[in-house]
């Protein structure tokens, strides 16, 4: 959800949580990584800029999510939040499938929501939501139902009332940027590292203009 304002954030605690990964390691997403070194520069940028409200350490590269997939397992699924190998394999047939060409992004506002600062991302041909009804073919996905594509910068290590966050943001130059996309990544992250780095497993390449 959207951070509104005279509002608290809503922050992460650092201990583990059990009663979310049940003892299972691998939290297994598609997403679209960010390598335009403009780009980087300018997020980093942010990150020191927002630093006293953000959650450390925070090793996760910036990273688009496209599809969240749940906890990555070799046998078939028994929680609901289980991801086989099968299914994952199913998703890349269907990708293969389709034929995807490479498309284009562009980098918006700074935005809140009650647990994340981040980047807007903004898709002007639905070219995401295209690749997410497919990959949702084999598989319900993990998440809330409205999907906002974006560049998470970081989580609020504190409540802090959101009027400070929001006069943060309303006191920068900000800046907008162009990401040209030419693959999908799959990956993991360890469920016991808070905001600890994704794992790529398989980068799926898109057909050419």
């Amino acid at each position: 959800m959207f951070l509104k304002s005279s509002q608290c954030v809503i922050p992460t605690q650092r201990h583990d949580y059990p009663e979310w990964h049940r003892g299972r390691q691998d939290y297994a997403v598609w997403y679209l990584e960010i390598h335009q070194p403009e780009l980087l520069i300018y997020l980093n940028q942010l990150r020191v800029d927002f630093s006293a409200f953000l959650f450390q350490p925070n090793t996760r590269q910036f990273h688009i999510t496209l599809f969240i997939c749940g906890f990555l397992t070799d046998q078939a699924p028994i929680l609901n939040d289980d991801f086989s190998n099968e299914q994952f394999k199913q998703q890349l047939q269907l990708l293969v499938q389709e034929n995807i060409q490479s498309f284009q992004l562009t980098v918006g506002k700074i935005n809140s929501f009650d647990s994340a600062l981040f980047v807007e991302v903004l898709d002007h041909h639905n070219s995401l939501s295209k690749i997410r009804n497919l990959l949702s073919k084999s598989q319900n996905e993990i998440a809330p139902l409205n999907y906002s594509p974006h560049i998470t910068l970081g989580l609020y290590h504190s409540a802090f009332n959101s009027d400070a966050i929001f006069a943060k943001i309303a006191s920068l130059q900000q800046q907008s940027f162009d990401i040209s996309v030419d693959h999908l990544s799959f990956g993991c992250y360890k469920a016991k590292e808070l905001q600890g780095p994704l794992y790529p497993h398989q980068q799926f390449y898109l057909s050419k203009f």
